[in-house]
């Protein structure tokens, strides 16, 4: 499809194209390509238990298990409902960066073929949120309206790597998730779909961020890493909402508390983001004020 349109001369174009084939050859119709019709069977756990924001604590040593599994179910549900609403933020940055741009450019193809694969992804982990039995689980109003204002007004690099930010943490838990037989299948299903797919958003993503550092001084460095990184705080302190504790029927007030001195959820987190953080080292990204964030959001 797109290697009519590749500009060898142009290893930009190069690359679209190649994400544009790998596309056409690859991709998945979540509709039907995952099991909707089976019930939900509760035997067995959302996500890996490892990745629960209370494993390993005094809580957790305490539920039953059938608590723990419908407190992994709550979780992966609020985790798929911040990546819709990121998502959401991702197609608007995207689409306003191609804004009256050359559509016979594969760039452009690609950025429509992304957003596409977003508007699956989206409906997807909305459809799964329902299966697992979960409500529509949201990050609190103040990070909302700030959403509401990176989406407008981020641009160039910060747009890309806030993008990668929110996708190299998800597809680390992912990759776990699906090869996890503890998991309920279709939830192993969703995210070997998103991993696959994903692949060549974050691939894209990285090119788009080196190429427009490019041309970036020292001030506009600066400043887009300090807003990358607090893109990247609100992003991951919002997977998990403090609603999925009273969902699984625990005490909300102990569970946030547990939940926020659990040194493994916090190790987790920062082995999730070692190739990030080197990609960040690499593009001059990770300046002190930037460091400091990430360092907060257990990042790093």
């Amino acid at each position: 499809m797109a290697s009519s349109t590749v500009r060898p001369d142009n290893e930009d174009h190069d690359v679209a194209a190649r994400l544009l084939l790998s596309s056409a050859k690859l991709s998945y119709d979540p509709t039907v390509d995952v099991d909707w019709e089976t019930p939900l069977d509760k035997d067995f756990h959302g996500q890996c238990p490892e990745w629960s924001t209370l494993y390993g604590t005094a809580y957790w040593n305490e539920m039953t298990e059938a608590q723990r599994k419908e407190l992994t179910r709550q979780e992966v549900a609020s985790i798929a409902s911040t990546g819709i609403w990121f998502e959401m933020i991702l197609q608007q940055m995207v689409l306003r960066d191609m804004y009256a741009k050359d559509p016979t450019d594969p760039r452009f193809q690609w950025a429509l073929t992304e957003i596409a694969d977003e508007c699956r992804h989206s409906i997807m982990f909305g459809r799964s949120s329902a299966k697992l039995g979960a409500p529509a689980y949201r990050p609190r109003r103040a990070v909302v309206e700030l959403g509401r204002v990176f989406k407008s007004v981020a641009f160039g690099e910060a747009a890309y790597a806030a993008i990668l930010v929110a996708e190299e943490v998800l597809d680390v838990m992912q990759r776990d998730w699906m090869r996890d037989t503890r998991v309920v299948p279709f939830v192993r299903t969703i995210s070997n779909i998103h991993v696959v797919e994903e692949s060549r958003h974050m691939k894209f993503a990285r090119d788009e961020t080196r190429r427009r550092l490019a041309r970036a001084g020292r001030a506009r460095r600066n400043f887009h890493a300090l807003v990358i990184a607090v893109a990247a705080y609100f992003i991951v302190t919002s997977m998990v909402s403090p609603e999925v504790y009273v969902q699984a029927g625990l005490d909300p007030e102990r569970a946030c508390r547990e939940a926020a001195a659990n040194e493994h959820y916090k190790a987790q987190l920062r082995s999730s983001c070692s190739g990030l953080m080197e990609f960040l080292a690499s593009a001059r990204l990770l300046t002190r004020p930037a460091l400091a964030v990430y360092r907060r959001a257990h990042l790093i």
